[in-house]
């Protein structure tokens, strides 16, 4: 069933877990998604980049995610990561997306402000959540790209301040990590997160996570961190499974025999991470 972010991520909150948020780019990308939140039972956010609307359509989008949540006995978000435009954001609020995500940390934060409450007001008139960033995360994701000497910590007064002048439903929060592959091992800010939690009135969301251990994605959840953004992981499966194949068999042209252990080799991390999150058995009808 198809909820909105507010939702998903309120229940998170309250049940002490975290969803995973999952980028898709193709069919076999949201076919593993779909596969591993029923097999595990886990309220679950699909995530579509500006970059993966382009590559795909934002009709193929938008009608494969719908479908899945129609098909699967689990909550599920369609949601859109890292908006930076105000036109792709009003696409995804009418072709059914039910939660969006403003972008505006590049700016000041009187700015970032401004931008956000406007997505805002348009998106709740009309049942969408928003998600909203204060701070920059490091790394690229598609067009986005913030390199080591521009990724600043997010400022809890900052935070709190955002928060109750927008009015966002979740805030991503940039605590130490990146997007992409890391050249080295992430270290979180675990004080920040708590002193944020204690400040502000919605979930966090921690983007980025990709390579981040186990156990520190288990103590950021515990210190208020309710949404996991994962996509380079997922990326890595797919090619790796892909490559392997192509390896061994060099002279198939079948796709559906090239992709199919791809799929399910997505499968596979995405269930592990949702054991990691404490979403499984979660779900909710």
């Amino acid at each position: 069933m198809l909820v909105t972010g507010k939702e998903i991520l309120a229940h998170a909150d309250k049940n002490k877990y975290a969803v995973g948020a999952f980028n898709m780019n193709n069919m076999e990308i949201i076919q593993a998604i779909a596969g591993a939140a029923q097999e595990t039972q886990s309220p679950v956010i699909m995530q579509a980049s500006q970059g993966a609307i382009k590559y795909a359509g934002i009709e193929y989008i938008a009608a494969m995610g719908k479908l899945v949540a129609s098909k699967i006995d689990v909550p599920v978000v369609l949601h859109l990561d890292h908006g930076t435009d105000f036109e792709e954001i009003m696409a995804c609020i009418r072709h059914g997306f039910s939660s969006v995500m403003i972008d505006a940390s590049k700016y000041p934060l009187d700015k970032n402000i401004e931008l956000t409450k406007e997505i805002v007001k348009i998106a709740h008139s009309v049942g969408v959540s928003v998600e909203a960033e204060i701070g920059k995360i490091g790394g690229t994701e598609d067009n986005i790209s913030v390199d080591d000497a521009e990724a600043t910590y997010t400022d809890p007064e900052e935070a709190r301040i955002f928060v109750e002048e927008t009015g966002v439903d979740s805030l991503a929060v940039a605590v130490g990590t990146a997007h992409g592959v890391y050249k080295g091992v992430p270290k979180l800010d675990f004080d920040r997160i708590e002193k944020i939690n204690a400040l502000v009135s919605v979930p966090l969301v921690l983007h980025g996570s990709s390579g981040v251990d186990y156990p520190s994605l288990e103590k950021a959840i515990s210190k208020g961190i309710a949404k996991i953004n994962i996509d380079t992981d997922i990326r890595a499966a797919f090619s790796g499974a892909v490559n392997a194949f192509t390896r061994e068999n060099p002279n198939e042209l079948d796709p559906r025999k090239i992709l199919g252990p791809a799929r399910q080799a997505m499968t596979e991390v995405i269930k592990e991470k949702m054991e990691v999150f404490g979403s499984c058995h979660q779900a909710w009808k």
